[in-house]
């Protein structure tokens, strides 16, 4: 055997032994710790083991692959190059494994910190593209790049971009405006002055994603939502007065149908809602009016969606109740009189 056969099979040999070890640490190491990090309650180490996927793999190949470009004859030149590539794509993994971790960690620390920093995709994407930048420069710099120049290009055309990218500049700091205002948040019910309400979904660095009750989305750049009249059913709680409007004859008992309502209100709200600590359905006669008495039942529901089932359910009862009572619900009455020349 030749002495270039054998390097050609040791760096062939090589390159198997980093895929097989790495296949090996993929399946052992690695999907171990995933199964173990599942029945763990902190969710830090499932970020980890999320983040590693596959990157171990990549690693040992590496090594393989470096390994026998020492073991095969080439020149200074190629050697280095190929070993630069080698280095650029190690740092560039280095870095999505960063990416993931830091981008994981800050949707974790989100979700538990409520109050603090909204889970929004705007700081997620943020913190990966800061994560990559970083991974970026350092490329550069092993290249041999200087990074001065990199950094005087960017100054000098950032302006330009800044100029040809009013409107998305505009909805990413209106973005941030509103998160850290946090007088709209993920979660919350809104309504526009145009109209448009639902629960907001995510807000990202250009538009805020709004599901209607329909099941719809409706996309608002943040710009337009930062400068809209805005209503928020969640501020500066989720409980919210219902108000349901009824009439009764004017030969009713009112002590007996503010007696009789308030029962109905009460024993709905303790079904479809639940006991709310502090609060207690009332009615409220407001208007005589053309064929009735009218007046206003004012419930609580603990959040906006629930209104809807509560306001369904009370009317049904009430309109039994008031049957079972003999409480009447008039007709709307108009006398007409006819004058005979």
């Amino acid at each position: 055997m030749s002495p270039l056969t054998f390097k050609i099979i040791l760096a062939a040999g090589c390159l198997l032994a980093g895929l097989l070890v790495g296949i090996i640490l993929e399946k052992a190491v690695i999907g171990g710790v995933t199964r173990v990090a599942r029945r763990t309650k902190w969710q830090g180490d499932e970020i980890v083991s999320a983040s590693l996927r596959w990157m171990v793999l990549l690693w040992t190949v590496l090594v393989g692959f470096y390994a026998a470009l020492l073991s095969v004859p080439l020149s200074p030149g190629i050697r280095g190059a190929v070993t630069k590539v080698i280095l650029v794509v190690a740092i560039f993994s280095v870095t999505i494994v960063a990416m993931r971790m830091a981008s994981g960690f800050v949707r974790l620390y989100a979700e538990r910190a409520t109050g603090i920093l909204p889970t929004t995709s705007l700081f997620v994407n943020v913190t990966r593209l800061v994560v990559l930048i970083i991974g970026a420069l350092i490329i550069l710099e092993l290249l041999g790049i200087s990074i001065t120049p990199v950094l005087t290009a960017l100054g000098v055309g950032g302006l330009a971009v800044a100029l040809a990218l009013q409107d998305t500049l505009a909805n990413f700091f209106a973005g941030i405006h509103i998160i850290i205002s946090k007088q709209v948040r993920v979660g919350d019910y809104i309504r526009l002055d145009t109209g448009e309400e639902g629960y907001v979904t995510d807000l990202n660095w250009r538009y805020t994603v709004i599901k209607t009750l329909a099941n719809n989305v409706v996309i608002v750049p943040n710009g337009k939502l930062a400068s809209a009249i805005v209503t928020n059913y969640n501020l500066p709680e989720k409980e919210l007065s219902v108000l349901v409007d009824v009439g009764v004859s004017y030969a009713s008992d009112l002590e007996k149908v503010e007696r009789v309502t308030v029962e109905v209100a009460r024993e709905v709200m303790r079904e479809v809602v639940g006991e709310i600590p502090g609060f207690e359905p009332f009615v409220r006669y407001r208007a005589f009016g053309d064929s009735s008495i009218d007046f206003t039942v004012i419930l609580r529901a603990k959040e906006f969606g629930e209104q809807y089932l509560l306001k369904h359910a009370f009317i049904k009862r009430l309109h039994r109740r008031f049957a079972q009572e003999g409480i009447e619900i008039p007709f709307p009455i108009r006398t007409v009189y006819l004058r005979q020349e």
